[in-house]
C-alpha cells in the first residue's frame, strides 16, 4: 500500500498545485505502514509538513479496500471545518481518476450539538426556558437566555443542518440545552414525530455510508465510554491535535453536584405528575436541600476554623464526615426518582412527546447524578480502592469542593475526575482499533516518552519526528529576558512592562501576547496602551474570531489574550513578528487534578513536578512559540518574559520541546532584528 500512497499524494500535491515535501511523504509512508501492518503510530509533524494529506491519502487508500471507514478525529472545530470544508473535497476531486469509486466523507457530531425539533416544537413557557430551570433564573438571566432560544427557535426553521457550529452567532450552554437532548435524552427516530427531519439522524446515516468520517476527541471519548457504539463501526482512527486527547477525554469523564442541577431535576421530575413520580421529586428536592445547606455550613465551619480562611475549598482526600450521611441521601434519592420515573409505562405518554421526552431525559439525569454521588462517595474510601467496580476503567477518581462565584450567591460544586484516563485508552480505544497520533507538538524535552505515558502507550510504540519545512534556526530567535526580575502574582513589574513595550515599539506592533491569566493579559494591555502607538487588542472584548481576523489585517495591531491564544491562531505574514510569552505556563498549584497527579507520580518513585507540572508547561510552550513561523517566508522573535527559562534546571528541558530557535539573552540584538524585519 507504501507505494500506492506515495502516488496518490504526489497526485494530489499536483493538483493542489503544491510541491514535494520530504517530511510529509516520509509522514504517509509511516502512517500507510503502520495501517497495514496493524500497529500505532505517534507522529509529530511541525508546521508547514501537510499532515492533514500525509494522513488522509492513506486513510482514504485503507477506506477503498475495507467495509469501514477510517474515523479521524480532532480537537478543534477549526479543524473539523478545514477537514471537511476544504481539504476532503479538494482531494476527492483530484484523486476521483485514481479511485475505484468516489470518496464519500462526513462529520459526526455527538447529539447534543443538534437541534431537537421535537424540543423546539414543544417548547414548555412562552420565554423558551424550561419552567423548572425558569424559576431559579434572576430577571436578568432569565430575560438574556429568553432572547437566546427564540433566536434558536426562529434559527431551527431556516437551517439546513442544525448544527451549533454553524449558527451565525452563539448563545449560551443554558440557552442551547432548550432546544437540543443527549443521545440517552432522545426518544429515538422511530417513536419521535420529527424522526423523519432530525438533524442528528441525518448526520448518522451520512456517517455510516461515508469512507472518512471526521469527529471530535469528546465523541470518541463517549464511544469508548459507553457500551453502546456511538460511532460507526471501525478499525482504523486517526488522531490529529493528539496532544489535546487525554484533556478531552478527562473532560467528558468529570461530573459535579451542582444545587442548581439538583433543584431543577427535582422539579422535572415532580412535573411528570405521574403516579408517585410527584412524590418522588419531592424526595429529590429534600434530599438536594439538605445536602446544599450541609455543604455550606461544613464549608462556613471550616473556613472559620482555618488560619488560610479556604477551610474545605479546593481537593478532597475523603468526603467530610459531616457531609456523609447528606451525600448518601442524595444519592438514594437519585436512584429512587430514576427507579419511579423508570417504572412510568412508555405507552403512557404516547400521545404527548414532550412528557415522553422528559420522562427519558429525568431518567438519564437520575442515574447520572446517582452516579456522581456513588463516584464520590466511593473516592473517600482510603485504602479500599476509589473505584466502585474493580474493572472500572476510570480507576481512582479525584475530587474537589468550589464555592464558584455566582449572579446572586456563591455556587457551592463539588466535582470529580479521574486521575488518569490512560487504561480507558488503552482498553477501548487502542485495544480495539489501530490508532494513529499526530500533533506539531508531542516530543516533550525531544522525546515522545511523556505523551505515551498519558495515553497509556508503552515506550516501545513506534514514533516518528516528520520535522518541518521550517528552518526555525535562520527564520525565529528565542529570546529569554533573563534580566527581569522574576514573575511575582500580582501585577507585572515595571520592567517587565518596559520592557513588553520596548519590543513592541520595535517590531512596529504586529505582536501577538500570551499571558497565563487573564488578569495578567488585561493588565499588561492596560499598562501598555499608554505607553505605545499601537492598537492594542484583548481577548474578552469581542469574540475570538473577530479579534484574530481584526489582528491579520492590521500589519500594526497587537492581541494579547490567554490560553485561548496559545493553541490553534494561524496568522501568516507581516501581521505577526513577535510572540511575547510572560511566564512559563505551569499549572496552578491549587488546581486540584493537577496536584493528584503529581502526588501519584511522586508515589511510584518518579518526579511527580517533571512528569505533570513541567510536560504540562513544555507544551504549552511548544504551542505558544509555534504560533511565530505559519509559513516559509515568516520571521521573527519569541520573547520569554520568564527568567526561570534560562536559569532554572528544567527551562533546557522545556525549550528542547520548543521550535529549535536561535538562543540568546541580549534584547539589543533582538530590538536590532525586529526593527530590520520592519524595514524589509
Amino acid at each position: 500500500m507504501s507505494s500506492n500512497v506515495l502516488d496518490l499524494l504526489s497526485l494530489a500535491v499536483t493538483d493542489l498545485g503544491g510541491a514535494p515535501r520530504p517530511g510529509q511523504q516520509k509522514m504517509a509512508t509511516a502512517v500507510a505502514e503502520a495501517i497495514e501492518k496493524e500497529h500505532h503510530l505517534a507522529v509529530q509533524a511541525g508546521t508547514g509538513t501537510g499532515k492533514s494529506l500525509a494522513y488522509l491519502i492513506p486513510s482514504i487508500a485503507v477506506a477503498m479496500d475495507s467495509d469501514y471507514p477510517v474515523i479521524v478525529s480532532t480537537a478543534t472545530i477549526a479543524l473539523q471545518r478545514q477537514l471537511v470544508e476544504r481539504d476532503l473535497p479538494r482531494l476527492a476531486r483530484a484523486l476521483e481518476p485514481e479511485l475505484p469509486r468516489p470518496l464519500e466523507f462526513a462529520i459526526q457530531k455527538g447529539r447534543g450539538n443538534y437541534v431537537c425539533l421535537n424540543k423546539v416544537n414543544n417548547a414548555q413557557t412562552d420565554s423558551g426556558v424550561e419552567e423548572a430551570e425558569e424559576s431559579l433564573l434572576d430577571p436578568s438571566q432569565l430575560s438574556a437566555t429568553g432572547a437566546q432560544v427564540a433566536r434558536l427557535h426562529e434559527w431551527a426553521g431556516e437551517t439546513e443542518d442544525g448544527d451549533r457550529d454553524n449558527l451565525p452567532q452563539g448563545v449560551s450552554d443554558r440557552a442551547w440545552r432548550q432546544v437540543s437532548v443527549s443521545s440517552r435524552e432522545c426518544l429515538g427516530a422511530t417513536r419521535c414525530p420529527f424522526g423523519e427531519q432530525c438533524f442528528a439522524e441525518r448526520a448518522r446515516a451520512r456517517a455510516a455510508d461515508a469512507d472518512v468520517v471526521v469527529t471530535n476527541h469528546a465523541l470518541l471519548a463517549i464511544d469508548a465510554l459507553v457500551d453502546a457504539p456511538v460511532l460507526p463501526e471501525h478499525d482504523t482512527v486517526i488522531v490529529d491535535e493528539a496532544h489535546e486527547l487525554e484533556d478531552r477525554i478527562t473532560s467528558v469523564a468529570t461530573a459535579e453536584l451542582s444545587p442548581t442541577a439538583i433543584a431543577v431535576l427535582a422539579k422535572r421530575a415532580a412535573k411528570l405528575a405521574v403516579s408517585g413520580a410527584d412524590a418522588a421529586g419531592d424526595e429529590l428536592a429534600e434530599a438536594g436541600d439538605k445536602w446544599t445547606e450541609a455543604l455550606k455550613t461544613e464549608a462556613a465551619a471550616s473556613t472559620n476554623n482555618d488560619r488560610f480562611g479556604t477551610g474545605i475549598e479546593g481537593r478532597w482526600t475523603g468526603v467530610p464526615e459531616a457531609l456523609q450521611v447528606p451525600l448518601a441521601a442524595l444519592r438514594d434519592a437519585a436512584w429512587k426518582t430514576n427507579r419511579q420515573v423508570s417504572g412510568i409505562p412508555a405507552s403512557e405518554f404516547a400521545n404527548d412527546s414532550k412528557k415522553a421526552a422528559e420522562r427519558l431525559a429525568v431518567i438519564v439525569a437520575t442515574e447520572e447524578l446517582n452516579d456522581t454521588c456513588v463516584r464520590i462517595l466511593n473516592a473517600s474510601r482510603v485504602g479500599e480502592g476509589n473505584s466502585a467496580d474493580a474493572e472500572d476503567l476510570l480507576g481512582e477518581d479525584v475530587i474537589w469542593y468550589t464555592a464558584d462565584s455566582g449572579a446572586r450567591a456563591p455556587k457551592h460544586v463539588v466535582r470529580v475526575a479521574p486521575l488518569s484516563v490512560a487504561d480507558l485508552l488503552r482498553q477501548r480505544l487502542f485495544g480495539r482499533n489501530t490508532v494513529i497520533l499526530t500533533s506539531a507538538t508531542l516530543a516533550l524535552g525531544g522525546k515522545f516518552t511523556a505523551m505515551l505515558s498519558r495515553w497509556g502507550l508503552p515506550k516501545s510504540t513506534p514514533t516518528l519526528d516528520a520535522g518541518t519545512p521550517f528552518d526555525a534556526r535562520t527564520h525565529g530567535i528565542l529570546y529569554v529576558a533573563r534580566h527581569l526580575p522574576p514573575p511575582g502574582r500580582d501585577r507585572a513589574s515595571d520592567a517587565s512592562v518596559d520592557e513588553t513595550a520596548r519590543l513592541i515599539n520595535a517590531a512596529g506592533g504586529r505582536t501577538l501576547g500570551l499571558f497565563s491569566s487573564r488578569r495578567a493579559a488585561e493588565d499588561m494591555a492596560e499598562q501598555l496602551r499608554t505607553v505605545v502607538p499601537y492598537e492594542i487588542l484583548l481577548q474578552g472584548e469581542d469574540s475570538m474570531s473577530t479579534l484574530v481576523e481584526k489582528f491579520r489585517k492590521n500589519q500594526s495591531a497587537c492581541l494579547f489574550g490567554t490560553l485561548g491564544l496559545w493553541q490553534g491562531v494561524d496568522v501568516p505574514g507581516k501581521s505577526l513578528s513577535l510572540v511575547i510569552i510572560d511566564r512559563i505556563p505551569f499549572p496552578r498549584p491549587d488546581d486540584p487534578l493537577q496536584q493528584a497527579r503529581q502526588e501519584a507520580a511522586d508515589q511510584r518513585g518518579g518526579s511527580g513536578f517533571m512528569e505533570v507540572a513541567a510536560n504540562h508547561a513544555a507544551l504549552l510552550m511548544a504551542q505558544g512559540a509555534g504560533r511565530l513561523l505559519r509559513s516559509v517566508d515568516d520571521r521573527g522573535v519569541v520573547a520569554v518574559l520568564d527568567q526561570r527559562l534560562a536559569t532554572k534546571r528544567y527551562g533546557s528541558y522545556i525549550r528542547r520541546s520548543m521550535p529549535d530557535f536561535w538562543y540568546t539573552e541580549n534584547g539589543d540584538t533582538v530590538r536590532g532584528a525586529l526593527r530590520r524585519l520592519v524595514e524589509a
